[in-house]
Parts: C-alpha cells; structure tokens; sequence
C-alpha cells in the first residue's frame, strides 16, 4: 500500500471515538455495537499499517517518506503543515501501537461488558490510541506534542474512569499534572531548537544539528536535557515516576495499553527519534543512561515487597523503562526500540493476565459478598488449578522479563546491558551503569516469581465460597492472550544477534539503520566480542534463574497469611512497602508549600482581595455610591432643581465665552 494513506491508521480509530462517543450520549446499553466499532477500527488500522509496512520491506526508502495533510502554522519564519513521516521507526512503532492496542482492545469487550459506561470506554480508548499515532507518526516536534499532549488528556481520562471513587479520580489528576512538569521541558527544547536550527521537522533537525551545533556545547546539552524532562514524566523515570504506580486506579486494560504499548513508551520513542542531539551531547547521554539504570534498580526494589498484584507490574514497567533510557543513553538506540517492543509483547501479556486474574476473583467474591480486596495476591494462591491458560502464560511472560532464553525479553535486556557494559571501557561510570542494571535484572526475576508463586501456586486463599466461583476468563479475553504469548516467546526473532546459527541476524537493527545512521556516525555503539561477550551472557542468565529460585524458595517456603490477617511490616521491608516515603515527602515539601502559598497569594489576596474586593465587590460599591449620589439630586424639590439649572447655564455660558 501506498504511504500516503497512512492518514488512515489515525481516521479509523477517530471514527470509532466518534461513534462511540455519540453512543455513550444517546444510547449508552448499545454494546453490540460499541463491541464491533471499538476493537474494529483499530483491527482496521493494524491492517492498514501492516500492509504499508509490507510494501516498505522489500524496498525500504532511504530518506523519510513526509505525507503532508494540510498547512498548519504560520508566522513569520515559522512554517508548520500538519503532516505524517513514514519511516522504518515510525513504521515500527505504528505496528506496535496497532497491534497490541487492538488485542487490549479485544480483551476490554470481555473485560468491561458489565460496566454501565461501557461505550465511553471504548471512546476514551479509541481518542488515546488516535493521540498516540498522532505522537509516533508526526513528521515535527509540535505535530508530536499534539499526540503528547493528547495521550495525556486521555490518561486522566481513562485512570480517573471511575470518577465516582476520589481516589481513581485524584489519581487520574496526579497523572495530568507531573507529566505537565515535564512538558514544559518539551516546549523550552522546541524554543532553542527553531532558535539554533531554524526548523522544527525531524528530517531538518538530523540534516541542520550536525552543522548548526557544537558536539558537546552548551546549547545541544541544554537542548537535550529538556527533552529528556519531557521523557522522565511520560516515561516516568526519577523524579516523575511518582504518577504511574497510582494510574492503576483505571481499569486492568487501560493499565495495559498505557504502560506496555502507547504513552509509557513515548519518551523512549522521542530519545530515539531525535538521536543525532543526543549523540551530540555526551554528558546527557551519560544523564539519560544513568537516570535510567537508577529509575530500573530504584522501582525494582519497590516491587520487591508490594502486594497488589498491579502495582508490582506497575513498579516493573517503571523498572524495565530504566533499561530502555540505560540503552539508549549509552547510544545503543535500536536496543532501546528493540526492548521497547518486546516489552510491549511481555507486558502487555502480564497486564492482561493479571486483569484474567483479577475478573476471576472480582466475580468470586461477588458471588460470596466478600469485601477482600480481589487485587491483593495474599488473597489468591493455588489458582493455577482454576486458571491454567493464564497461569502458564504468565509464567512465559515471567520468564522474558526476567531475561530466561529463548524468550523474547532476552535478547533486547541483554542487547542493553552489554551496550552498556562495552561504553565502559571508554567512560568508566557506565561499568557502574551495567552494575545497577544487571542487580535491577536479579530483583526483577524475584519479584516476578514471587508474583506467579502467590498467585497461582500452593494452597488457595480465596475461602470455601469463592472457589466455586473461579473460572478461567472467557475466549474474548484468553484469544489476545495466546497472540500475546507466541509474540513473547518468538518476539526476539526480529533482532537475532549474529552468533544465532540460523534465521536473519539483527533485522531490526538493520532496518532501523537509516534513521540512526546519522547518531551513529556520532556516538557509535561499543559492544564487547569474544570471551567478554559470551560471559556478559553467562552473567546475564545466571542472574536471571538465580533471581526466579530465590524468588520461588522465599515465597513458598512460609505460609502466607491472608491480608487482612497479615502483621504489619517491619525494618526495610516496611520502607520498601511504603514505597520509600516519596509520595509523603513529594507531599510534605512540595504540595503542602503549594497549596498553602497558593490559599495565602491567589486565594486571599487574588481572589478575595483583588477580584472579589477590588473587582466585584469595589464595582458594585462604586455604583451604588453612584446610585446614592443620583438619588440625592433627585429630591423632588423646583427651586432646587431650578438653581442647579442656572448654575449650569452659567458655567457653561461661561465655558464658551473662553
């Protein structure tokens, strides 16, 4: 197919928003319909993407194919159309957020059948993934910031889709209001990339940067690390990260989509997409990589001790995020997109298992009218009896994102962790880089086989009652669970590293070249050979199965009490529970201050003083001294009125006579 229809890929699942929309308004119970529109479109736009992307590969253009639409901005030297670049990263990230969007989407029939809102749902759903192409496939920085900012306002929409609850609603306000943090980074980056370039197209910056730029100056590193705070909120890496644990407040799928394939991902995407200034900028690099593997070691050690079984996939996505900035600030840029997306395929799988989970035990205790938490994995146990489709596939995904081989989370973690490794020989801070990273790898092996051991191992804890009501979930939400588990084992096949004996050898870096050819040629990436390799490699699955046995024995090896008889937690445990304290001190030294500066300046004295006393109440004073002094005149006395007449004549008389 022609690329120029890839205005497409973005009107289908615009249409679905509209549709569906007008449903939740005029007939919100129409969910035969909404169940076709809303999975529909975006099947449709996987289609058309897939077959675009097919027309691309056997003869992949050279420079960026730009589809413009339509004239956008302009103002003075300022020229802005609104237009699509067709490329291979776009195309990859087109296929991505197509793909596993549409088997989230599928699941969510399944998933949200019984919720009252189901067709605004499916409108919030469809406008999010609309927002997200809009993001990826943008030929410019602002046509991207429309998607940014988009995919943000669908956030708070669809975390605070419960808004009946003030905690999912205040969630959903906490998620809008750090990413807007980290947005103004984005927009003062912009500023002094027209200022510097002259352009704001991706396609101009990689030509213009090189010549219009020092490597290492002021201006490129400043540059850069704005852009980087945009990535650290929408990717929440440290400090920003605080948002996305609270975004499980929204329903399991929208958990899904957010954080395995579309927003959690765009900062990675936008590092990548403007690599040139970031291989032009060693010290961000160095920035971004050791933020990341922070962020990796910092979130995994969370999720060590957290119970909800969201919230630990939850702190994992925060964890493998940190992998992504670690690969991408150590310059292995198709590490980083290769991660991102096998990532999507393990993640996304996790998430929807644990909604499978979640559905199953939501229904048991409602047919029990139980009020234990249904998400809490002290309440669970044993279900690999009642579940077996999702337990094995979970434990697949398990597998990958602990980096077990052949699985496809393998490959791409350890693609990263060698890049990182092999920078080290020429800055010695990323040998500390690989160091944090391969430690987060053996946390994140143990707490994910703490998940499956808790959930679906040993006795069950769910009571007498429940049990009879646990079920596996039904086809519409087991079906993108099985697609999901082949693309999580094979996923790793697109970027095959050249020792593998057979099959293509690094396809995804080879298709990738083009658009990162230019940052290569700057900042090339350094990976170990020979014996250092094979034993980065060694390493690497060691620590991956000594984190699973670890995790397994200490789970197991004790009996779990049932939640609402667990004692308390103490020492470090009790910290890492609590999350280290950060939401309290984040609140204590920065909300508290806010908002009480904000009640003394723009409530008291703005709003009271100045608009309320001066504005309305002042104007509203100053006409009735009006009104007063009028009817004071008005006394209803002839020789009065007969006197101000003469006195007025007079003076006016006078007044021309001058």
């Amino acid at each position: 197919m022609n690329p120029s229809w890839i205005w497409l890929t973005i009107a289908l699942p615009f249409a679905g928003f509209l549709a569906n929309g007008i449903l939740a308004l005029v007939k919100p119970d129409a969910k035969r319909v909404v169940s076709l529109v809303g999975p529909g479109v975006l099947l449709a736009a996987f289609g058309v993407a897939a077959a675009i992307f097919a027309g691309l590969w056997s003869a992949p253009p050279d420079e960026a194919v730009v589809v413009p639409l339509w004239a956008w901005i302009g103002a003075g030297a300022l020229e802005i159309n609104l237009a699509l670049q067709v490329d291979q990263l776009s195309l990859v990230m087109l296929m991505v957020v197509t793909g596993v969007g549409s088997l989230i989407h599928i699941f969510s029939v399944g998933y949200m059948h019984a919720d009252p809102g189901f067709a605004r749902f499916f409108a919030y759903l469809n406008l999010f993934v609309v927002f997200m192409l809009i993001l990826v496939l943008g030929s410019s920085l602002p046509v991207l910031f429309v998607g940014w900012e988009g995919v943000g306002l669908c956030s708070y929409l669809l975390i605070g889709f419960w808004y009946q609850d003030k905690a999912n609603a205040d969630a959903g306000k906490k998620a809008f209001i750090v990413n807007r943090i980290g947005d103004v980074g984005v927009m003062i980056a912009m500023f002094l990339i027209f200022w510097s370039i002259g352009s704001l197209e991706f396609t101009e910056i990689a030509k213009r940067a090189p010549e219009a730029l020092a490597i290492g100056g002021t201006l490129v590193t400043a540059i850069t690390l704005f852009l980087f705070l945009g990535c650290a909120g929408k990717s929440a890496q440290i400090p920003l990260y605080v948002w996305l644990p609270d975004a499980m407040a929204g329903p399991t799928p929208v958990s899904a989509l957010i954080h395995a394939a579309t927003m959690v991902t765009a900062g990675v995407y936008l590092v990548a997409r403007t690599s040139v200034l970031f291989a032009m900028a060693p010290l961000s690099s160095a920035v971004v990589a050791g933020v990341g593997a922070l962020t990796a070691l910092f979130a995994a050690s969370i999720g060590l001790r957290q119970y909800d079984i969201k919230k630990v996939l939850a702190y994992s996505t925060v964890s493998q995020l940190g992998y992504m900035f670690l690969g991408v600030g150590s310059a292995a840029f198709t590490a980083g997109v290769f991660h991102l997306v096998t990532h999507a395929f393990f993640k996304a799988l996790l998430f929807l298992g644990s909604g499978s989970v979640i559905h199953a035990m939501h229904h048991a205790y409602h047919a029990s009218h139980s009020h234990d938490d249904p998400q809490d994995m002290r309440n669970m146990g044993g279900l690999r009896k009642y579940m077996p489709v999702t337990f094995w596939l979970m434990l697949l995904a398990t597998l990958a994102i602990a980096g077990v081989p052949p699985f496809s989370g393998f490959f791409s973690k350890d693609e990263i962790l060698a890049s990182a490794f092999g920078r080290g020989a020429e800055h010695p801070i990323y040998y500390l880089f690989w160091a944090m990273g391969a430690l987060a790898a053996l946390m994140t092996a143990f707490y994910m086989m703490r998940l499956i051991a808790m959930t679906f191992l040993g006795e069950n804890r769910t009571g007498a009652k429940e049990r009879e009501h646990l079920h596996e979930a039904p086809a519409v939400m087991t079906g993108p669970l099985l697609v999901l588990g082949v693309l999580t084992v094979a996923g790793g096949i697109i970027n095959f590293p050249a020792f593998w004996p057979t099959g293509p050898h690094h396809g995804l870096e080879s298709w990738l070249e083009p658009v990162l050819a230019p940052a290569a040629k700057l900042m090339p990436v350094h990976l170990p050979h020979g014996s250092t390799e094979y034993a980065l490699i060694a390493a690497a699955v060691a620590i991956a199965i000594l984190g699973l046995v670890a995790g397994y024995r200490a789970t197991m090896r004790r009996t779990i009490p049932v939640a609402k008889q667990a004692p308390e937690e103490v020492g470090f445990a009790k910290v890492l529970f609590h999350k280290y304290y950060i939401d309290e001190i984040y609140r204590s030294l920065i909300v508290r201050p806010l908002v009480g500066v904000s009640r003394l300046v723009l409530w008291k004295f703005v709003d009271q003083g100045v608009i309320d006393g001066l504005g309305v109440n002042g104007s509203g004073g100053l006409a009735r001294g009006l009104g007063w002094l009028g009817g004071r005149l008005q006394s209803g006395q002839l020789g009065l009125y007969v006197i101000v007449f003469v006195v007025g004549a007079v003076w006016l008389l006078h007044a021309v006579g001058r």
